[in-house]
């Protein structure tokens, strides 16, 4: 991947920018993804770089993946990997010039995923919770990892990136890094914490082995859990529960749709979920306003 052009990006966005490892890993793969385009192999040389690393190939590789049906927010993405990627390259001097300076990032697909009602949650936990009562270690696992999910918002990857000392289980919160490595202290109850103790009393120690280190949530083989692996963990349980297909990421949608339906402050949601950027959050008052306006078409008589 543009050989130790490549590796020394990854060190800056790790470093220097301290990216998240995920978003790490997928700015890597946009920079991967178009050396292929340009035909470039590991070993290509600054020179070789520069000559075919111009705006029109940036442009055509866009268009590419647009074709094969890329959404929006995938496209914003991969402008802004590349505009990173290229801005980078010209301060250390492997480029001449800024090929990407004057891409444009589509807006992001502001569409939300359809939340669980919060009684198909109930239903969702519950049934994690009953597999767990007949099951072994990984079924009390998958109930821990939905009661946190739900309990405080979390991103699938900030899940996996959980300590066992991220826990503060008498305070009843976690510690979380979040994007930019940003980290948050979030509350969480009852329900979530009894998930958690049994997990860590009678789940973990049957995964735990020489790889585990203080990874609060293992995977099967006693690695820390990858994301994968609980994204379709979600959509399963989603399936066996008998509620609408959901991800990890519905999941953390549907906790700050309910938290505002429930009267919570448009701030403290905010600083519960992480985001940098209030109108982030305020998206969800949109889901809120269509449920009240659903509302008010049934019961005013006048409507």
């Amino acid at each position: 991947m543009a050989g130790n052009v490549g590796e020394r990006w990854e060190e800056y966005l790790r470093l220097g920018r301290r990216m998240s490892s995920h978003t790490v890993s997928a700015y890597l793969g946009d920079l991967h993804s178009l050396m292929e385009f340009l035909s470039l192999d590991a070993d290509v040389t600054p020179e070789q770089l520069r000559e075919a690393l111009t705006h029109r190939a940036v442009r055509s590789w866009l268009a590419r993946t647009l074709a094969d049906g890329g959404a929006r927010s995938t496209i914003a993405r991969h402008t802004a990997a590349i505009r990173n990627f290229t801005s980078w390259a010209m301060r250390e001097g492997i480029l001449a010039s800024d090929p990407a300076a004057l891409l444009s990032s589509p807006r992001a697909d502001q569409r939300l995923p359809s939340p669980l009602d919060e009684s198909d949650a109930r239903l969702l936990l519950n049934a994690a919770r009953d597999e767990a009562a007949a099951g072994g270690a990984s079924q009390i696992r998958n109930w821990a990892i939905l009661e946190l999910t739900y309990a405080c918002g979390l991103r699938v990857s900030e899940v996996c990136g959980l300590d066992i000392s991220s826990l503060n289980r008498e305070a009843l919160t976690v510690r979380v890094v979040g994007k930019g490595n940003k980290e948050r202290v979030v509350p969480y109850g009852p329900p979530a914490a009894d998930a958690l103790d049994h997990w860590l009393v009678r789940g973990r120690p049957q995964l735990a082995g020489e790889r585990s280190g203080d990874a609060l949530f293992l995977g099967d083989k006693g690695g820390r859990i990858d994301p994968r692996v609980v994204r379709s963990m979600v959509h399963k349980m989603a399936a066996r529960a008998g509620v609408h297909d959901i991800a990890p990421h519905g999941l953390r949608h549907s906790t700050a749709t309910h938290l505002l339906q429930g009267g919570a402050d448009l701030r403290a949601v905010q600083e519960m979920l992480g985001h940098s950027s209030l109108s982030t959050t305020q998206r969800y008052t949109h889901v809120d306003t269509a449920r009240l306006s659903a509302i008010y078409q049934r019961a005013h008589p006048r409507a």
